[in-house]
């Protein structure tokens, strides 16, 4: 009866898999090198999938570490890829890669996020930039939230709908991406509550995320426009070191410069 029960969880993920990813059985068996009839039964609980035909689905979808956890998981087998604590010992050289860029991105704002959004550190660029902008700081950690909370960080931003937007189409990808993730679901269901219901957003079929992000804030009568770069782990063998984003946000005019220096030069 157990394993009966593990495999049909493995059978109802890789079905949410194949359909976020619109593939056939057929298709799926093509990318991962394995029969039609195979994936078949083992969607459909009549045959156990190995390890390494696990493995070789998880590739074939291209998953990230955390969910080829989950599916080795629900196929009876224990995890492959660690999910370390950012604050565990063996996490300090990743830690010192994030100190790093973020204080030498001073005087300018710089951040870490998971994929979630949720801020995990923010330089003191970031943090004098904020406060600068809206007296307290943002009035949440995660960026989600800020964009669109009307009472944080929205009345600040001039190009609201432009971020927000893309914003919108991060969450959607992210979503699709990862069907089995409620989390990320929930995040994206809360920001379009907040956006207003409007009906664009809600479509799964927007265009792909924005490249290079432009944001103009809003601070009395100036205008401080960024555009943002985010930097990722590449070949992180760690669930945790895979879903880190460090973004760093680049002035744009000689006004926003001007800004951010004298700001950092501030008794």
């Amino acid at each position: 009866m157990t394993d009966a029960i593990v495999v049909t969880a493995f059978g109802r993920m890789m079905r949410d898999w194949r359909a976020t990813h619109r593939l056939s059985q057929l298709e799926l068996a093509l990318r991962a090198d394995v029969s039609a009839r195979h994936l078949s039964y083992v969607e459909t609980g009549k045959a156990q999938p190995s390890r390494d035909l696990v493995e070789q689905l998880a590739e074939a979808l291209e998953m990230p570490l955390r969910h080829r956890n989950s599916l080795l998981l629900a196929a009876g087998y224990a995890p492959q890829y660690r999910e370390s604590e950012l604050a565990a010992p063996e996490m300090a050289l990743i830690r010192r890669a994030i100190d790093v860029t973020l204080e030498r991105h001073e005087p300018f704002p710089a951040f870490t996020t998971n994929r979630y959004w949720d801020v995990l550190q923010a330089n003191p660029g970031m943090i004098r930039l904020l406060d600068a902008v809206r007296p307290g700081g943002p009035g949440h950690d995660n960026i989600v939230r800020q964009v669109f909370d009307p009472e944080a960080m929205r009345p600040f931003i001039d190009n609201w709908d432009e971020v927000a937007g893309d914003l919108i189409r991060h969450l959607h990808h992210e979503a699709a991406r990862n069907p089995s993730d409620q989390r990320a679901r929930g995040l994206l269901d809360e920001a379009l509550v907040w956006s207003g219901g409007r009906a664009r957003w809600r479509r799964a079929e927007a265009p792909a995320p924005l490249p290079v992000m432009t944001t103009v804030f809003l601070a009395g009568e100036r205008r401080l426009t960024f555009f943002s770069t985010v930097t990722q782990f590449g070949a992180a063998s760690d669930a945790t070191v895979e879903d880190l984003r460090i973004e760093t946000m680049h002035p744009v005019d000689d006004e926003t410069r001007t800004f951010c220096v004298a700001l950092s030069d501030a008794p």
